[in-house]
């Protein structure tokens, strides 16, 4: 009768099991596709439960299956901060001291697709970083597929049989009869393998398995967060060396002949120019950083319309600084305001009379906003809405301020997350503003005001 009851409950067990296992990795290919860095971690994580739960429960007790669950997530809490760097051998020796303790395996190791990255446990000195992989974690790389390997296995009949062949394989499960190698996923590509080395063929049980898939699984999701967090990283660089290179030439060959003229009318002022200008392009082409501070930033803008000015006038663009006290060294994403500013100057002054430009930086909870307005030629509101279009379209479509807004909307929304963003108030005649929503983006010692 039991026999028949543990049947019914594998059974019954194994539909739900297997349901959520699909949904979970639909979810985990949808995340991934789309950048969705949480999203990929959670349903990572929860698919690596759901395996070791899923053959827990049709192999041992309920109490045993919860412990097994528990052991998951505990690893997953555990491993996640050092895959967060990838698969490096600190990391990864990190995460097999943590992973031996939780299963019945002598010794535990982790590759890359050439060489061992880590191996903890027994006979650790014959397996030191930077050993070749094996003929074994070869063929797992190759299928994709987590096997078993053991020396009565015919398959070493393949790589010279034994006991003749002397090769890392052989040397490897001499002292090791049985190994587990699981691949580690990312993007449908294997990167590394997980192996788990025991004693004897009686060790390795299917809750053994299970936890092994369970393990791999989990340390790919892992790893497909970092490598999306790697793309993520390399795509702001890049787009950041690219908002470097749109330099306007216009503003370039404007600035070299105003201070060409100014050599002849005022050399000290040519001088001082040209100084500003030398400065303004260093940091301009040095700016690889992710972040510098708010007021590194409006030093950055302060320069352009010293230069401006001295092209249109000082009387022709009046620019003022409203920051709220303990703004000034929050970290912005550099080309924050600039462009903005740059903007108003080269879109809304007027033939004549003078350009506003204000710059306010202000707490709103735990947001911080910044908004650039100017009293000058303004939009109407097909204007602003086909402005908004443009900062939207693809890169290779957008062009001018539609450029530079989508640069700005872009970099603000990937540093800052959900809740940040631009918006944008215009009228004809009167002026625009343009504000910059930072998502909590509040110092953690801001007080505010009673």
């Amino acid at each position: 009768m039991s026999g028949s009851f543990v049947d019914n409950v594998g059974r019954w067990a194994s539909l739900p099991a297997t349901v959520a296992i699909v949904a979970m990795l639909a979810l985990l290919s949808w995340s991934i596709s789309t950048d969705n860095l949480w999203a990929a971690m959670v349903s990572g994580s929860l698919l690596a439960a759901i395996i070791v739960f899923g053959g827990s429960v049709v192999l041992i007790p309920d109490n045993l299956g919860s412990k097994a669950t528990e052991r998951t997530m505990r690893i997953a809490s555990s491993t996640l901060e050092h895959m967060r760097v990838g698969l490096t051998p600190d990391s990864c020796n990190a995460v097999c001291q943590i992973i031996l303790p939780e299963t019945t395996a002598l010794a535990v190791s982790l590759t890359d697709t050439q060489v061992v990255l880590a191996y903890v446990g027994e006979k650790d000195a014959d397996y030191p970083p930077g050993s070749p992989n094996t003929a074994p974690t070869m063929e797992v790389l190759k299928s994709g597929r987590m096997e078993t390997f053991s020396t009565r296995d015919p398959w070493y009949s393949l790589v010279g049989g034994l006991p003749a062949a002397k090769d890392n394989t052989q040397i490897q499960n001499e002292g090791y009869p049985v190994s587990v190698i699981a691949p580690l996923m990312v993007a449908d590509k294997p990167v590394g393998t997980l192996k788990l080395y025991y004693r004897n063929g009686k060790q390795v049980d299917r809750t053994q398995l299970t936890i092994a898939r369970g393990l791999a699984t989990l340390i790919s999701a892992q790893l497909s967060t970092y490598e999306l967090n790697r793309q993520a990283e390399l795509t702001a660089q890049a787009e950041l060396k690219a908002l470097q290179a749109q330099i306007n030439p216009h503003f370039l060959f404007n600035t070299l002949n105003t201070i060409a003229s100014l050599t002849r009318t005022d050399p000290a002022q040519a001088r001082e120019l040209l100084r500003d200008f030398s400065v303004f392009y260093r940091r301009t082409l040095e700016s690889s950083e992710s972040r510098i501070t708010l007021e590194q930033e409006l030093e950055q803008t302060r320069r352009y319309l010293t230069i401006e000015k001295a092209r249109f006038g000082e009387d022709r663009i009046i620019e003022r600084e409203y920051i709220e006290e303990g703004l000034e060294g929050i970290t912005v994403p550099s080309f924050l305001v600039q462009p903005i500013v740059e903007n108003a100057v080269r879109h809304a002054m007027r033939d004549e009379g003078a350009l506003h430009i204000d710059v306010h930086a202000t707490v709103d909870g735990q947001d911080v906003l910044i908004a650039v307005a100017d009293d000058g030629l303004g939009m109407d509101e097909d204007a602003k809405e086909r402005l908004l279009a443009q900062a939207q379209m693809p890169k290779s479509s957008s062009s001018g301020t539609g450029m530079a807004l989508r640069n700005v909307a872009e970099r603000v929304e990937r540093f800052y997350g959900v809740g940040s963003g631009i918006e944008v108030v215009s009228r004809l005649g009167e002026g625009t503003v343009i504000t910059l929503r930072l998502a909590d983006a509040t110092p953690g010692d801001f007080v505010l005001d009673a």
